[in-house]
């Protein structure tokens, strides 16, 4: 019986190892998108799930370390969960959540009307073309969102545009070369929970295809005319940071 343990053993060993190994696969930008109504639906739905509660708490918890005031933008902001958890976190905040989605922006409108939010407004907009004046935020935040960008470069240059000398610029997004086994939860997941009308954009998998390395969001931060950058990588997220 001695043999059968060691070979138990060898291949959980074995298991563990190729399950821990980061994925290696090209990026792949064509396979993730929220493109219709019925998507954006059910995303509004999906964001209340607790795996995405713990991603805001990823972006709430450094940016209380900026000691938020005056104006913050969020840049692709969906159905509007984590703008909405800012302004009540950051009651000093005037929160403005962009997306070019009308239908995203419309669900995000009804699901935090004012005046109940009266420091919270959604607006329609294309992030390689914002609808802002120069130097007028102050924080400018974007939860995943970066891996839907096609000229993510042009995108970040808008957003050292409209924000003021000083301002801060924080980025979360999934990370491709994650370990295989956070892969692997989030396919299972998407086959067995996630809606079909997400699942047809390839939801939580074409994410993950389509996001970036942590290499490659350092390289694309310091390519900006941003004077200071950084990137956090961790098991399955980025979080990149700028200041201008």
């Amino acid at each position: 019986m001695t043999w059968i343990w060691i070979l138990l053993t060898l291949t959980l060993l074995a298991a563990a190892y190729l399950l821990t190994r980061p994925l290696r696969i090209s990026r792949d930008p064509d396979r993730e998108g929220i493109q219709d109504d019925d998507a954006s639906v059910a995303y509004d739905r999906v964001s209340r799930w607790p795996v995405f509660t713990f991603g805001r708490y990823l972006v709430l918890r450094p940016l209380a370390g900026f000691q938020p005031q005056g104006l913050l933008l969020d840049v692709g902001c969906g159905p509007g969960h984590l703008t909405a958890a800012i302004s009540r976190k950051f009651r000093g905040l005037n929160t403005i959540g962009l997306d070019i989605s009308p239908k995203m922006a419309s669900i995000a409108r009804n699901n935090w009307p004012r005046p109940a939010y009266d420091n919270l407004d959604f607006i329609i907009g294309d992030i390689k073309a914002l609808p802002m004046p120069d130097d007028s935020a102050d924080i400018i935040v974007s939860s995943l969102s970066l891996h839907h960008w096609v000229e993510p470069e042009k995108a970040i240059a808008e957003m050292h545009r409209v924000l003021k000398p000083g301002g801060r610029l924080l980025i979360f997004d999934l990370r491709r070369d994650s370990p295989r086994s956070i892969y692997y939860v989030f396919a299972v997941g998407q086959a067995l929970f996630t809606p079909e009308a997400i699942r047809r954009t390839n939801g939580a998998v074409g994410s993950f295809w389509a996001s970036y390395t942590a290499a490659e969001l350092k390289a694309m931060l310091s390519a900006t005319p941003f004077e200071k950058t950084a990137v956090r990588a961790r098991p399955g997220w980025l979080l990149g940071e700028a200041m201008k």
